[in-house]
C-alpha cells in the first residue's frame, strides 16, 4: 500500500517529465518510421528515365520525385552516393516504374544503361532532296535534316565546290540515337562515305585524271545507269573511255538532274535533251558539273576498277539496255545495229 500510495503520489514535474519521455519516445519511433517511409515505393506509373551528357544526379533525383518514382528526392540522392551509383551513372535509359523501392531504383540505375537507337537506311543512289523525307519517317525533323544536307562545309571536298552535300553521303543503314542533332547525323554519314576515300584508290583515280569530287561524280553516273553491281565496271569503263577520247558521255540521268527532274520524267519529244545545264553530258563534253546522286560502295569502286576493254579487246565506248541486259560496242554503227535489234 505503501509503494502504490507513493506512486500516486508523484510529484507533478515528476509525471510532466515522464509525459515528455513518453512523447519523445513516440515522436522519435514517428519520425524513425516516416524516414523509413521514404524508402518505400512511390507509387508511380512506369516510366524510362534518358540519362543525357552533362545531366546531374541532382536533376535526376528531382525529376523521378516528380513522377513519382521516388517520394523525395534527397533520400534517392543520399542512397545513391552512399552505394557509389552516382559516380558511376551512365548516359542512356533506364526503366523504372513507381513500385520500386529506393534500393531497387539505385540498383537498377547502377547497372547497365538502355541506349535508345533508330535505324535509317539510306538506299544507293538517291539524292539529296530524297533523304529529308526518309529521316522524318523515322522521326527526325525533315527541315533540320534538309539545312545540315545543304551544308556543304561538313565536307572538305564538297566545301566551296557545290551547294550541297550531293554525292558526299554514304548510302548505308545506320543507328542513330533519337535525340541526335541533325548535324550530328549527317556528319556521320559524310563520315563513312570518307573511309571510302582509301590512300589507294585515291591514287587510282589520280591515275585516271580525277580528282575525289571527279571521282564521285562519275561513281554517281554509273549508280544511276546500272541495272545492278556487276554492271558497273563494264558502264564505268565505257565511261572512262569515252572521257579520254573526248566523246560526250551522253547520260540520261544527268540530263533529269539538270532539269529536276526523276529520270522517268524526261522527255524527248519536249526537247528536254536539248536542254542546256551545268549537269547535261549531251549538250557538253565531260563530267557535269558535280555528282547526281549518293553512290554506294560498288558503283565507287568500279571506277577505280574498271572493265574498258570488250571480249574482242576492242575499247567499249557505247551500251544500252534492253530486255533486262546490258549490249555493249565499240562503235556507233554497232550500237545504233543493237538498238534497233533489242529495243
Amino acid at each position: 500500500m505503501t509503494t502504490l500510495n507513493s506512486r500516486r503520489g508523484l510529484p507533478l514535474w515528476a509525471k510532466l517529465l515522464l509525459g515528455l519521455i513518453v512523447l519523445g519516445l513516440l515522436a522519435v519511433l514517428g519520425a524513425f518510421a516516416y524516414f523509413r517511409s521514404l524508402f518505400g515505393p512511390a507509387g508511380g506509373a512506369p516510366y524510362t528515365l534518358e540519362v543525357t551528357p552533362g545531366e546531374t544526379v541532382p536533376q535526376i533525383a528531382r525529376e523521378l520525385e516528380n513522377k513519382k518514382i521516388v517520394k523525395n528526392a534527397r533520400i534517392l540522392r543520399y542512397a545513391m552516393q552512399q552505394s557509389g551509383a552516382a559516380a558511376r551513372l551512365k548516359e542512356g535509359a533506364y526503366d523504372l516504374n513507381g513500385q520500386m523501392t529506393v534500393d531497387e531504383v539505385v540498383k537498377t540505375l547502377d547497372g547497365p544503361a538502355r541506349v535508345p537507337v533508330v535505324n535509317v537506311t539510306v538506299p544507293e543512289g538517291r539524292r539529296i532532296k530524297d533523304l529529308p523525307e526518309i529521316f522524318q519517317k523515322a522521326g527526325f525533323d525533315a527541315a533540320a535534316i534538309t539545312a545540315a544536307l545543304n551544308d556543304a562545309s561538313l565536307s572538305r571536298y564538297a566545301r566551296g565546290k557545290q551547294k550541297n552535300l550531293e554525292g558526299f553521303v554514304f548510302p548505308a543503314t545506320y543507328e542513330f540515337r533519337p535525340k541526335d542533332s541533325a548535324t550530328d547525323v549527317v556528319k556521320k554519314m559524310v563520315e563513312r562515305m570518307e573511309t571510302e576515300f582509301t590512300p589507294g584508290n585515291v591514287a587510282k583515280a589520280k591515275a585516271l585524271g580525277l580528282d575525289v569530287r571527279d571521282w564521285v561524280t562519275l561513281a554517281s553516273m554509273v549508280q544511276a545507269e546500272a541495272a545492278n553491281n556487276e554492271e558497273m565496271p563494264v558502264i564505268a569503263g565505257v565511261f572512262l573511255n569515252r572521257l579520254r577520247d573526248g566523246i560526250p558521255l551522253g547520260s540520261d540521268p544527268t540530263v533529269a538532274y539538270g532539269l529536276g527532274k526523276d529520270l522517268p520524267e524526261l522527255d524527248r519529244s519536249a526537247g528536254d535533251f536539248k536542254v542546256d545545264t551545268p549537269y547535261s553530258t549531251y549538250t557538253r563534253q565531260g563530267l557535269p558539273a558535280g555528282p547526281i546522286n549518293n553512290p554506294g560502295e560498288a558503283a565507287l569502286l568500279s571506277i577505280v576498277n574498271p572493265q574498258r576493254k570488250m571480249a574482242d579487246g576492242r575499247d567499249a565506248l557505247y551500251f544500252l539496255h534492253a530486255g533486262g541486259k546490258i549490249y555493249v560496242n565499240h562503235t556507233y554503227a554497232e550500237h545504233l545495229r543493237d538498238n534497233d535489234r533489242y529495243r
